[in-house]
């Protein structure tokens, strides 16, 4: 069988979209030696990608995501190909393209939050991009022969938002990993680099309004009462988004007691994300919205307990293994936390259920579903 998929998004500095494909190419090619692939990709990650079998084919794809060309031109190279089935990693897919396609929608948080705080664009530009976004999504999802999703809260939204049959659309779990802890005194040196000084708590991620970043600065205010010492350290490119939140906390009315006391990190490679994860004393995750959560399952896999928004699919990735707060409620949120911080007891817990609760989720065992599915 000959098989496509759009890695045009290939690689970790394409956020999650971007890990998803590569760990799904990556153990693609340690399962299956029978079927041939065809990897289309784009200039910037063209180079990114290399075949380690020879059923494993590149090709340059370099058609702008959500551009006018990946729209008119990329069906005929798809076509060139005679491929059997296509799988698009993302709802971007050619409406115009009329062979046989999966496709993966991760969530649809901007079908939640349709607000132009989420963009940099001029507000009616981003009401005409909202447009074209929900003709895209509900033309690929009609389209598609199967929809893969990566929870179970998803797959609901995709039945109640784009109104599809829940047998079209099945769940295939994300996975976790990350490099090896940073050695000592590397790690050392990362910490004093970022002006860490003694305990803190970690976020990871972007500061789009859904994470709620916001709150979780206010909660850190009123735990700051009894925890002086306290730091907060918020992992993340220092793009418009994380600049408008530092905006946004100079205004908050203890932000003076507080501000020495906030890090911005901007962006993390592999060895400084894997030193803030193994030294944080906690993780803290107020988001009001996910389609899957990676960084709570990546801040257990390092031992680190995880206090986190029960909103959304949060409690089924997690179960019992995170301590939950309210999103909407900053006191919920400091009382969570402040409990998580006294009590040896409960971290301890969370420690020992979050190391039980990672063991369910693998690329290698997402990769061997979707596998699966493509041969079906």
């Amino acid at each position: 069988m000959r098989l496509g998929i759009d890695a045009r998004l290939y690689g970790t500095k394409h956020g999650g979209i971007g890990r998803y494909t590569e760990k799904l190419i990556e153990n693609l090619q340690q399962i299956d030696q029978k079927n041939d692939y065809y990897i289309f990709l784009a200039g910037d990650n063209f180079s990114g990608f290399q075949p380690q079998y020879p059923n494993f084919h590149k090709v340059s794809a370099d058609f702008k995501v959500y551009g006018i060309f990946e729209q008119l031109l990329y069906p005929y190279l798809l076509y060139k190909y005679k491929l059997d089935l296509v799988h698009f990693p993302h709802f971007n897919a050619p409406i115009m393209y009329s062979k046989r396609f999966i496709v993966t929608i991760h969530d649809l948080i901007i079908s939640h939050y349709p607000s132009s705080r989420a963009t940099t664009l001029h507000p009616l530009l981003y009401k005409a991009k909202l447009g074209a976004y929900n003709l895209l999504i509900e033309r690929v999802a009609r389209k598609a022969d199967k929809i893969l999703t990566v929870s179970n809260y998803t797959k609901n939204d995709i039945i109640k938002f784009l109104k599809i049959s829940a047998e079209k659309i099945l769940v295939a779990y994300d996975g976790v990993d990350l490099p090896e802890a940073t050695s000592g005194d590397a790690c050392e040196k990362i910490l004093q680099e970022f002006g860490i000084e003694g305990k803190y708590l970690l976020y990871v991620g972007s500061a789009y309004p859904h994470k709620n970043l916001e709150k979780l600065v206010e909660a850190f205010g009123e735990i700051k009462k009894d925890y002086p010492q306290l730091q907060l350290v918020l992992g993340g490119k220092n793009d418009f988004f994380y600049k408008r939140l530092k905006k946004t906390a100079e205004t908050a009315e203890n932000f003076g007691e507080i501000k020495d006391s906030i890090i911005f990190t901007d962006y993390l490679s592999d060895d400084k994300l894997s030193c803030l994860y193994d030294n944080a004393e906690l993780y803290v995750f107020p988001s009001l919205m996910e389609g899957f959560g990676i960084p709570p399952l990546e801040a257990q896999s390092y031992g680190v307990p995880v206090v986190c928004s029960n909103a959304t699919c949060l409690p089924e990735i997690l179960g019992e293994s995170a301590l939950y707060f309210d999103p909407n409620n900053i006191s919920d949120m400091a009382e969570k936390i402040c409990l998580a911080l006294a009590s040896p007891d409960v971290r301890n817990e969370l420690i020992r259920k979050g190391s039980e609760n990672i063991k369910k989720y693998s690329w290698r065992k997402m990769a061997e579903g979707i596998s699966v599915i493509y041969n079906d």
